[in-house]
């Protein structure tokens, strides 16, 4: 509902109104998407009407088509209370949401040391995220759903590259149309 731009708070972002709007706009959404074999993939936030994997998996059922699914972020539903249990945190937005999603963010978090509450997200790597889990989650879903990095420069993508293969490694995951020829 903010002006300034779709991931911005606004206090009415949280209401019963806004969710109804939102369904309302997605079951229209799915006629199209589904008269033209496209799917539209919904990407959460604490910040806007998509606040948890719960009210997500709520409008996601109301609207019930397979056309209106889920692309789940990583770090965006992480919380004060779970950013130092994020393995936890990714577990149960994944029972919640599991049904629901087929793409992945994959990009880190971590609390600043600040008097106020600052959660920052940002290159893989540098945080509290526990993509092992992450990865895992994904995998037990299909190994054929993208994991998409997020949150890294164009000089960072090979430390995260090598991480998510060194990951990926430890978890006994395939990495699809990989670069690194002898360590996938």
């Amino acid at each position: 509902m903010s002006t300034r731009g779709p991931w911005f708070p606004h206090k009415e972002n949280w209401t019963a109104r806004s969710r109804q709007q939102l369904v309302t706009s997605l079951k229209e959404c799915a006629l199209a998407a589904e008269g033209s074999g496209v799917y539209l993939s919904l990407e959460g936030h604490q910040l806007v009407t998509l606040e948890s994997a719960e009210v997500t998996a709520s409008i996601l059922e109301e609207i019930n088509s397979p056309w209106i699914t889920s692309d789940y972020d990583s770090a965006n539903w992480i919380t004060r209370e779970t950013v130092y249990d994020t393995g936890a945190a990714l577990e149960h937005h994944f029972r919640v949401l599991g049904k629901y999603i087929i793409s992945c963010h994959a990009k880190d978090i971590w609390i600043e040391d600040s008097l106020a509450l600052h959660l920052q997200d940002g290159c893989p790597g540098k945080g509290l995220m526990n993509f092992a889990t992450l990865f895992r989650e994904m995998e037990a879903l299909s190994p054929d759903y993208p994991v998409i990095v997020e949150g890294a420069s164009t000089e960072e993508m090979p430390m995260v590259a090598h991480f998510f293969y060194q990951i990926a490694r430890e978890c006994n995951i395939r990495v699809l149309e990989t670069h690194e020829k002898s360590s996938a």
